[in-house]
């Protein structure tokens, strides 16, 4: 595929997924967690689909350190500590979370062994997860926990090679991944004047907007902010503690990815599938049980989904951005994106204070610019500063090159790393 390509590899609800059962029972929205937010894990179709537009390295050496880490542990991070923390009711609740994190902490060594089993499955023949062993098995626990997902769900699932949504600001093209994902969301904010009221706006246009094209219309314009939608207050749903990987990369020809991988919430459904050692997302949680909203939980759809991966092109400068930090990706992107496309230092870019709109209202972290003004766009929400910069500010993996020089920062908020490896030329 020629120029910017967009990879969606998001599951979709199972086949028997029944919203009418769900509604007939007085359900009204999506629970948080559980079997019924596990949809088709998309990931290791996306490595895949990824992988096929130009990867050099095979599944055996991409997979061999993280068998190694899973088989022979791994220490615990300072933020998978704070997870551990913070999720200990979720992990207790689970048998498969409790045998392999009940016991864990910040620095401790916690070992997969049935995880680093199915890596290595997939190391030999990555479509094992959706019509082999893996996924036989895989099919078999998610009925034990309750899922309607079945094997033949895990077999029919496709990642979609695609056009990103592209527009052009602060003199360069962006390109952000459609619909189901909320990349128009940022793209509606890419180049704002107004960033914090323009972002009120697209959130609720996003909130009632979004869904998957396969099984209904989506209002792109509206998404866009092309057609006018109504302001809306704070943000719904939890502010996020982090299942959320970004990775960003850029060579010396120029070729950019901006790859974002999710659980959605910490430990995602609150459940770990002992046979395969792998723990579920709860990205089905973002599904309407509204039959009128485009979002709307139907068998074989998509949830709306908050993963916003990032590039942009300006002659001889390829930037990648990708962040943790759910439905607040859009406005943490868009607060860095000039920024980060020309300034000198990207980590002190990336470092930066910035502000989110949360279930609370508008929060600030210490220092955030434009502090004042922000506090008076901010009309009806409340305002409140942390203490310091903090998880909910999201974490932003950035990597760019400019000319013949290739950069890259890691947010301080997060566990990550950046690297510049080789010299260009060689």
């Amino acid at each position: 595929m020629a120029g910017p390509a967009a990879v969606l590899s998001l599951g979709a609800a199972a086949a028997a997924a029944d919203p009418d059962a769900l509604r007939a029972a007085g359900t009204t929205v999506m629970p948080d967690t559980g079997p019924l937010t596990i949809t088709v894990p998309g990931l290791v179709a996306g490595w895949a689909a990824v992988a096929s537009l130009g990867a050099r390295l095979g599944w055996a050496d991409r997979l061999a350190p993280a068998i190694a880490l899973a088989a022979g542990g791994a220490a615990v991070s300072p933020g998978l500590g704070r997870a551990l923390r913070e999720g200990r009711d979720t992990i207790s609740a689970d048998p498969g979370l409790r045998a392999v994190f009940g016991d864990a902490g910040e620095g401790t060594v916690v070992r997969q062994p049935a995880l680093a089993a199915s890596l290595t499955e997939l190391a030999g023949d990555w479509t094992t997860f959706y019509r082999g062993p893996l996924g036989q098995r895989l099919a078999a626990g998610l009925t034990r926990l309750g899922s309607p997902l079945t094997a033949a769900d895990l077999a029919a699932h496709r990642a979609e090679i695609t056009d990103p949504l592209l527009r052009y600001a602060h003199g360069a093209e962006w390109a952000a991944a459609p619909p189901p994902s909320q990349g128009a969301t940022f793209l509606a904010l890419v180049g704002s004047g107004r960033l914090l009221t323009d972002a009120r706006r697209a959130q609720a246009a996003r909130d009632a907007l979004l869904g998957d094209p396969r099984t209904g219309p989506v209002d792109l314009p509206g998404l866009l902010l092309d057609a006018p939608r109504p302001a809306a207050g704070a943000a719904t749903g939890p502010i996020p503690t982090g299942d959320t990987v970004a990775v960003t990369a850029v060579d010396a020809d120029g070729t950019a990815v901006s790859l974002i991988q999710s659980l959605f919430h910490s430990f995602g459904s609150g459940l770990l599938e002992p046979d395969t050692g792998i723990v579920l997302h709860n990205r089905g949680s973002m599904f309407s049980l509204d039959p009128r909203h485009p979002g709307r939980l139907v068998p074989g759809s998509r949830p709306p989904h908050t993963l916003c991966p990032v590039v942009a092109i300006d002659g001889d400068t390829v930037l990648a951005l990708g962040c943790q930090g759910g439905r607040s990706q859009p406005w943490i992107l868009a607060q860095l994106a000039a920024d980060a496309l020309r300034g000198e230092d990207p980590q002190a870019i990336v470092d930066r204070p910035r502000w989110i709109i949360g279930p609370g209202g508008l929060v600030l972290e210490p220092g955030t610019p434009g502090a004042g003004d922000l506090t008076a766009a901010a009309g009806d929400l409340p305002v409140t500063t942390t203490a310091a910069l903090h998880d909910s500010g999201g974490h932003v993996q950035l990597a760019r090159l400019r000319g013949t020089t290739l950069d890259a920062a890691s947010d301080p908020r997060a566990d990550g790393v950046a690297a510049v490896l080789g010299t260009l030329g060689t």
